[in-house]
């Protein structure tokens, strides 16, 4: 009988390790450098799920962040005013860990979760995660730093959809 238990634990554990596997996303690697990321493209699939992981090997904070190019335009604004001292407070940023676009708001009515944006802020010597499902309606998106100066830097790259 105790044969019999410890081969049905062991195949329980074989089959949830099998199961999990199955459904883990593709993995993505990145590194953030100071004014770069590295790749400066990546295709993807409508509807794929990837799990980002964004090292930054830079000296500065960079955020991995992906929308739009109108979208971008829009957080860069934000981020340009909140750094301006537009009475917006930073330090609710997250350092090293992820930040949910999709429910933010700056308080001038750049409503983030119309943006449809997700992203991820990496302080230096630090990896971030972020898993992102491609969506099936868009056809041009790109990934960016949108803290002040870094994208006008070059610190953005494409998705090829």
């Amino acid at each position: 009988m105790r044969n019999i238990s410890l081969t049905t634990s062991m195949f329980a554990l074989s089959l949830s390790l099998i199961t999990s596997a199955a459904w883990a996303a593709p993995g993505q690697g990145l590194e953030a450098g100071d004014m770069w990321f590295d790749p400066e493209a990546l295709e993807m699939a409508a509807g794929e799920v990837v799990k980002f992981e964004i090292t930054n090997t830079g000296n500065l904070e960079h955020e991995f962040v992906i929308g739009s190019k109108e979208a971008q335009e829009e957080h860069r604004q934000m981020m340009l005013n909140m750094a301006n001292g537009g009475g917006h407070d930073m330090s609710n940023m997250a350092h090293g860990e992820g930040h949910d676009m999709s429910n933010m708001s700056n308080g001038d009515g750049h409503d983030m979760a119309n943006m449809s944006m997700e992203g991820v802020t990496i302080a230096p010597g630090e990896t971030g995660s972020l898993l992102w499902r491609v969506p099936d309606n868009v056809n041009a998106l790109e990934y960016a730093c949108n803290i002040p100066g870094h994208y006008e830097s070059g610190m953005y790259g494409n998705f090829s959809l």
